[in-house]
């Protein structure tokens, strides 16, 4: 059976975290016959990660444009050339909205909005045969969930960013697009999942019936990053239909916690 990016060369940024999203990504491209540098801080993981695949590991902040740009050129000498850019990175931050400080605005900006402009900046100056950029995004680009603020609007804004790439970088046969999943079990969620009731909370709001996964994302990702695809511009909801519903509010998911943490009667 033939692999859906077989001789292609891809780049995964956020993938320094073991078993996160980014991870499962990249091992999923390598499955798929890709060769895959995986970047992000920590370079002990990277490297530990990248050997179980016999991809390439590098360190890098997206958050600094030139370590950005050498990412992509360390991975064109790598590999010859790059077919495939995903970038993973993201933080979680949920704080009420009059709470939210100049420095989390500032940190959230820089890593969700200004960093991945410099990677799609990066992207556009070395794809010169074609191929996918790929944003990691969430449903809350779309749709509301509270104490989410600054994370969503950075979200909804380098979305708006890839519909930009698109359309002015079409035509070099360059494909950009967002995928939006809905609450994943993830490093980034665990410390939520291990809330009684939290995650329950959210269940009402998915059509399918369960919570999304990595593996979800990564096998959209490959359809996206894949010469199968025809679609650029988009913003893809793998999230079970979340997006057609809504998310739990504060005062749901507090009494799914209550509910779930109350004593049993004898």
């Amino acid at each position: 059976m033939s692999r859906k990016l077989e001789g292609k060369v891809a780049i995964v940024l956020g993938a320094a975290g073991r078993d996160n999203m980014g991870q499962v990504i990249a091992k999923r491209f390598a499955d798929e016959g890709a060769r895959v540098v995986v970047a992000g801080r920590n370079l002990a993981e990277l490297s530990r990660f990248a050997k179980t695949f016999g991809g390439a590991a590098r360190t890098c902040d997206i958050t600094k444009k030139h370590e950005v740009e050498e990412l992509f050129a360390f991975a064109k000498d790598w590999g010859g050339r790059v077919d495939i850019a995903l970038n993973a990175t993201g933080w979680g931050l949920l704080k009420p909205f009059t709470e939210t400080t100049e420095d989390e605005i500032d940190r959230i900006t820089n890593l969700q909005f200004k960093g991945p402009f410099y990677f799609c900046q990066a992207a556009v100056d070395t794809l010169s045969r074609g191929g996918s950029i790929i944003q990691i995004s969430s449903a809350t680009a779309t749709i509301m969930l509270n104490d989410h603020a600054a994370y969503m609007g950075t979200k909804a804004g380098i979305d708006h960013v890839i519909r930009c790439v698109a359309h002015e970088f079409g035509e070099r046969g360059i494909r950009a697009n967002s995928i939006s999943p809905g609450l994943t079990e993830t490093p980034m969620t665990a410390e939520a999942k291990d809330v009684p009731g939290l995650f329950d909370s959210f269940l009402s709001g998915y059509p399918l019936g369960r919570i999304g996964t990595k593996e979800d994302i990564a096998a959209a990702a490959v359809w996206l990053a894949s010469d199968e695809c025809f679609m650029t511009g988009q913003n893809l909801q793998v999230n079970g239909g979340l997006t057609l519903r809504r998310n739990p509010t504060r005062e749901e998911i507090q009494a799914a916690i209550a509910a779930a943490s109350a004593p049993v009667a004898a």
